[in-house]
């Protein structure tokens, strides 16, 4: 999460924690505007785990088949676009996202340490820094994790800093910051769990993290050429169907749909695949690099099991490599980020992780 890195050269230069930012670039619901944690700390990505044995319970059979992939109105954003022809096999989805009881096992059974568990080394980050920059002091030097805090008073849409906090020993033990817990919540959905985090846990299960392709497929639920998981229907009209932010964001949440953060899982109405959660609740990693050109890309009549871009591209951040997340979170609001459409597409670099990112897993037929 490279924005903690950005907010310590900030204090070192010139005092302020708070960075304006384009409208394009902010991260209210969305994860795009906070990168890379630590780029060269890589010790989690490459911890060595025994596998558990492959299971499909508690996952969906998808039969394959040929779909438009990406947004068919003008409701999408550039990257959406155009859509385009895909056929995939047949796969199985988990129905749910990894709750804090299955990752617990995971933990349990290999001694996994999560990105946000590990403290930054200034020998390491300082080379991203330039030359002589200041170490900053040991308080800013500690395992963290971003958090969402609602400000007293409306702020500037354009400073995210002004909801996203880090805190000390934040992670998916204390998805609040210190001293929170998730005891009783074993069915709510992990979080604060990096790319490279939720890539450990399918290795170990036996499963993988599905293509962007599968994901969207999945998420529409048979539906063809629908925004939603649902259907047409907006969120917030008849009944609850996701959990996500109603209200004025980043200061009230009339919490119409029961939830002010994260909902277990199964609160609400599963879509045409028995699938829970495939809009709101939290963002989920893909496998996907994610390239903001990559639709455009597509020359052939029908893409067979698109695993996406070799590497990564993101204009906003040319230098930063991301992966794709998809599905959108508890804090999305169709005023300012319609996350949860089934075509949405967001972006994080792989060791970023937060309050509302989470993940599902996907297995191929007859492992």
């Amino acid at each position: 999460m490279k924005s903690i890195l950005i907010s310590i050269y900030l204090i070192l230069t010139t005092g302020s924690e708070a960075q304006e930012k384009p409208a394009q670039e902010l991260m209210s619901c969305c994860q795009e505007s906070i990168p890379d944690r630590f780029a060269s700390l890589k010790t989690n990505a490459n911890q060595s785990v025994i596998s558990a044995e492959p299971s499909s319970k508690g996952m969906k059979f998808i039969k394959g088949g040929i779909y438009k992939m990406g947004s068919s109105d003008n409701q999408g954003r550039r990257d959406e676009y155009p859509t385009h022809s895909v056929e995939l096999s047949d796969f199985y989805i988990d129905e749910t996202e990894v709750t804090n009881a299955q990752f617990a096992a995971f933990v349990k059974a290999t001694g996994y340490v999560t990105t946000a568990e590990v403290a930054p080394d200034w020998e390491e980050i300082k080379l991203q820094f330039p030359a002589g920059t200041p170490k900053p002091h040991d308080s800013l030097l500690v395992a963290s994790s971003l958090v969402f805090t609602s400000p007293k008073e409306m702020v500037s849409m354009q400073n995210y800093q002004s909801w996203w906090v880090w805190k000390k020993n934040a992670n998916w033990r204390q998805p609040e910051g210190e001293g929170s817990s998730i005891e009783g919540k074993d069915n709510f959905p992990v979080v604060h769990v990096s790319w490279d985090d939720a890539n450990a846990y399918a290795k170990w299960a036996g499963k993988r993290l599905p293509t962007e392709a599968e994901w969207e497929f999945a998420a529409r639920g048979g539906l063809d050429g629908q925004p939603f998981t649902w259907g047409m229907e907006e969120t917030e009209a008849g009944k609850a169907k996701a959990n996500t932010w109603q209200g004025t964001f980043p200061i009230k949440n009339t919490i119409w749909d029961a939830y002010e953060t994260l909902a277990p899982a199964k609160s609400f109405e599963a879509n045409g695949y028995g699938l829970y959660d495939m809009a709101g609740n939290v963002w989920e990693w893909c496998s996907d690099w994610y390239d903001a050109n990559y639709y455009q890309n597509f020359d052939e009549a029908i893409a067979t099991n698109p695993s996406g871009p070799n590497q990564g591209y993101d204009p906003d951040e040319p230098n930063l490599a991301k992966r794709v997340l998809r599905g959108g979170s508890f804090l999305c609001h169709s005023s300012y980020c319609s996350g949860y459409r089934v075509a949405a597409r967001m972006k994080a670099s792989p060791d970023t992780g937060s309050q509302h990112t989470g993940f599902r897993c996907v297995m191929e037929v007859g492992k």
